[in-house]
């Protein structure tokens, strides 16, 4: 299986980052996905799962920042502004932390949704990785990435990995 995005000058394109414009943003947050193509995906995959990570953060705030979970996709590319399809099952993001550290409301559409790169220092290179599924999952919406790993154990049929930079 392979994956592939396409890059504005070798970074994740803005509109899907921390200069997007306000139609792809909520609450000041990036929540419109990029759009991913995903090419030799095997015979006998009934769903797929998708994880972006920046692992770049960890210096920053102290663990690698998770900025996607979803399961339960489609067979087919991601399109962009995946959340608006109603085809996926949203896992908790990161931003989950300042729920659970300070006295701000959970919000499903922050939450549990996209939030696009926003490097604070530096360049952040943001590690998407499919997962080719030999079934649908038995997750719901809200879902941990320790939960999505879990499920998944003994139903990968393959993963494709990529490296996307984005810009500070």
């Amino acid at each position: 299986m392979q994956i592939n995005v396409v890059l504005e000058n070798d970074l994740i394109p803005d509109k899907y980052a921390k200069y997007a414009p306000e139609k792809y943003r909520t609450k000041d947050m990036p929540t419109v996905n990029f759009p991913v193509n995903i090419t030799d995906i095997p015979d006998g995959t009934k769903s797929l799962s998708v994880s972006l990570i920046d692992y770049d953060a960890v210096p920053v705030v102290g663990f690698p920042w998770i900025h996607w979970l979803a399961a339960n996709l489609p067979v087919t590319d991601i399109p962009e502004n995946l959340r608006a399809t109603g085809h996926a099952v949203f896992g908790t993001n990161s931003t989950w932390h300042a729920v659970k550290t300070t006295d701000t409301p959970a919000d499903p559409n922050l939450n549990q949704t996209y939030i696009g790169p926003m490097p604070p220092d530096k360049t952040h290179h943001y590690t998407l990785t499919v997962f080719a599924l030999d079934t649908e999952l038995d997750i719901k919406d809200g879902f941990f990435l320790n939960e999505l790993r879990h499920k998944s154990q003994k139903h990968v049929l393959d993963i494709a990995i990529i490296e996307l930079p984005a810009r500070a």
